[in-house]
């Protein structure tokens, strides 16, 4: 294979797999929208062994009279971080809400008081050890890297290149 060709294929390699990811933030960002789906990122191993540390939780916001007992869920809680854990019991409380308990899985105990919702985050679908290759991409350092290389892939590809071939001992006229 000819090095222009190969360059030529590499380009459009590279060029595709670019509008592939593109898609795919597009999509994921489309999806988050109309689902109201978001990630989650779990930090200790209290959901073990069914989500352990270091998992991405794929969870979409339902309301609390969908809750069922079994269910996983994430729970905002006022000057706290969210909490998901697995629902023990569920009860009507005033309106729309719900008083719930929960426990996690690798806990003896239940969660030490009881949380009154209206709406939480259902666990859709998790994956173990993504949260922190997913972490380390959003760091400004590597965004900027990445924007940067996406940038020169583009100029590379859209860089205009001489139509002309140039026979030998033929000279161009100034």
């Amino acid at each position: 294979m000819s090095g222009r060709r190969f360059r030529s294929r590499l380009r459009e390699t590279l060029l595709n797999l670019a509008a592939v990811g593109g898609a795919v933030c597009i999509l994921a960002v489309v999806c988050a929208l109309l689902f109201n789906i978001t990630l989650v990122m779990f930090k200790t191993g209290s959901m073990s062994p069914a989500i352990p540390a270091g998992s991405l939780a794929v969870v979409r916001q339902i309301p609390a009279a969908d809750i069922g007992i079994g269910d996983v869920v994430t729970v905002d809680r006022p000057g706290k971080l969210p909490i998901t854990h697995r629902v023990q019991s569920v009860e009507p409380a005033q309106g729309a809400a719900r008083t719930i308990t929960m426990k996690g899985d690798a806990n003896t105990e239940a969660d030490p008081a009881p949380y009154v919702v209206e709406k939480v985050r259902l666990v859709i679908w998790s994956a173990p050890g993504l949260a922190h290759p997913l972490a380390a991409a959003a760091n400004p350092v590597v965004l900027g890297a990445t924007t940067v290389a996406v940038s020169a892939l583009v100029t590379w590809v859209l860089w205009p290149r001489s139509t002309r071939r140039r026979r030998t001992g033929q000279h161009v006229a100034a």
